[in-house]
């Protein structure tokens, strides 16, 4: 399904890149035997993080008022996925995928959700993270990769039920935690620059767009990739916040 990015305050929300539009061809940065182009992230932590482990914390985000963050009566842990945790997040994208169709952008609403072994590739690989309540429901989730020494996030998704809690921020900090860790860069994403929750979200989020000189050879093979599946019947583009 597609990548298109996930603005808190509107609803769930995908970021980046559809998966496949619909039989349109293989997902835009797979090769033809399945393998993935890799990439990673940068880092920064949300206010009042409690780190539970390598992979495992809890965001209280209560301490700061405003649209993006939780209740002060609210909690969420970002954790690794479980591999029974996939198809939920195959609803996630499902439900998600509404919010582009007011827009005008069907083909988007009716992209197909990542493949169970596409979000299993990214589970083995540990770069899939899933957002739960104390209840251990997922209310969202961020993939990706290693591009060209920084952190691609692939896509993250957000339940349009949980709209205005600062879910996809808390998932961004964490994928940029993980990738400070491992001595990476910094965070990339492509995202659709027309769309209120994507690219203007980003850019409130620290991220730059990059033209020119500034694509790495990943990002340009991956941008190139979504122009032959059609994305650029909307307008695309590249950003990056620094780690």
């Amino acid at each position: 399904m597609p990548v298109a990015p996930v603005d808190d305050r509107v609803g769930g929300l995908r970021l980046l890149l559809p998966r496949r539009l619909r039989g349109r061809g293989p997902h835009p940065r797979g090769r033809a035997d399945g393998a993935p182009v890799r990439a990673r992230p940068d880092r920064r932590t949300a206010a009042g993080e409690q780190p539970r482990g390598r992979d495992d914390c809890r965001r209280h985000l209560g301490t700061r008022r405003g649209r993006d963050h939780l209740s002060h009566t609210d909690a969420m842990i970002i954790r690794s996925a479980e591999p029974a945790e996939l198809p939920r997040l195959q609803e996630l994208e499902r439900a998600a995928g509404e919010l582009f169709r007011p827009l005008g952008m069907d083909a988007i609403a009716d992209d197909e959700p990542p493949t169970l072994a596409e979000l299993e590739r990214h589970r083995a690989a540990g770069h899939a993270w899933v957002a739960v309540d104390d209840s251990g429901k997922v209310l969202a989730y961020l993939v990706g990769e290693t591009v060209d020494g920084a952190f691609h996030i692939e896509q993250v998704t957000v339940h349009p039920d949980t709209a205005r809690r600062g879910v996809g921020r808390a998932l961004i900090a964490h994928a940029a935690d993980h990738a400070h860790r491992k001595g990476l860069a910094g965070l990339t994403l492509t995202t659709f620059t027309e769309v209120p929750w994507n690219a203007p979200y980003y850019e409130r989020l620290g991220f730059r767009r990059l033209t020119g000189a500034a694509l790495t050879p990943g990002l340009r093979r991956i941008r190139a990739a979504e122009a032959e599946l059609g994305l650029d019947r909307w307008p695309r583009v590249c950003m990056r916040r620094d780690g």
